[in-house]
């Protein structure tokens, strides 16, 4: 049966720029919620420090969840040579703290949709540099998994491999036991796209799952759509909600997720409303998990 984690999205100013919250703070709040574990992020203030990784790794065992799963952003697919091999040597450290957090789950991004990248020498750049990370990583046991993204918050472009032909061209090039897929669905709908489309496209390849919902607060998905990449609609049509009470079908993902036999981790993006809605929406996967996993 999948596990559930859960990512503090409603906290990522406090714990990554303003340090108005704690590590420490964050996974006091999260205790209570019932689930297995919490999804890091490595762009938390206190992880700048080697020393705090056993500590917050212990802190968590306390509560009884894990840190399964590590959320990082590299970008691969910058023209310099010198700066993708700065961003490799990034993400080699990622791997690391994931390691030492106990984790066995690390994020790799594309890198940045550059205007002036083509689709052929983005796909090559980014799969070089996601298999030049692989072997480090499975000398650590640790799976690398490629998120269909929309963008980071501190970067200038989208996600190069946004769009779903995009996405499964770069899934494709890179076959190696160690590399696996986080499918989110509603980050699929930010490319003007449909996640079950998608899913039914990856789902063989898929090893975790960020569980969000978003829901239109402007407009219809047909505008959506009409807006070059989904870029637009992350700003004005798009909004995080309640997990349940958005566009995803949950019951068509799971099923689909079942058939072909996933049972790895889901993390939960919500909360971004404060802790009641983040404890229901675990309360909802919970109950689907159960139906579709009994």
């Amino acid at each position: 049966m999948p596990r559930l984690a859960a990512f503090p999205k409603a906290f990522m100013q406090a714990l990554c720029k303003d340090g108005s919250m704690s590590v420490s703070q964050w996974i006091a709040l999260a205790a209570p919620l019932g689930i297995d574990g919490l999804e890091w992020y490595a762009g938390f203030l206190e992880m700048a420090d080697d020393s705090n990784w056993p500590r917050f790794r212990a802190e968590v065992a306390a509560t009884g969840m894990s840190i399964p799963m590590m959320c990082c952003s590299p970008d691969f697919t910058h023209p310099d040579p010198d700066f993708r091999a700065r961003e490799i040597k990034k993400q080699l450290r990622w791997i690391d703290m994931t390691h030492a957090l106990g984790g066995s789950f690390c994020r790799v991004l594309s890198g940045q949709r550059r205007p002036e990248l083509s689709i052929h020498k983005g796909v090559a750049l980014a799969a070089d540099a996601i298999s030049a990370c692989l072997p480090y990583a499975a000398d650590r046991g640790i799976t690398l998994i490629l998120e269909n993204h929309y963008k980071d918050d501190f970067w200038e472009f989208p996600e190069f491999a946004q769009q779903m032909d995009v996405f499964c061209l770069l899934v494709d090039a890179i076959q190696h036991p160690n590399f696996g897929v986080n499918f989110d669905p509603s980050n699929t709908y930010l490319a003007g796209e449909d996640p079950l489309e998608l899913l039914r496209r990856v789902s063989h390849r898929v090893v975790t799952m960020h569980a969000s919902d978003r829901y239109l607060a402007e407009g219809t998905l047909e505008d959506l759509r009409r807006e070059e990449g989904g870029a637009t609609g992350y700003a004005k049509r798009l909004r995080h909600g309640e997990i349940g009470k958005g566009l995803n079908d949950y019951d068509a993902i799971f099923s689909e997720l079942k058939r072909v036999g996933f049972n790895g981790w889901i993390s939960i993006e919500d909360g971004v409303d404060g802790m009641d809605q983040l404890a229901r929406s675990v309360a909802f996967l919970k109950n689907k998990i159960a139906q579709h996993w009994p």
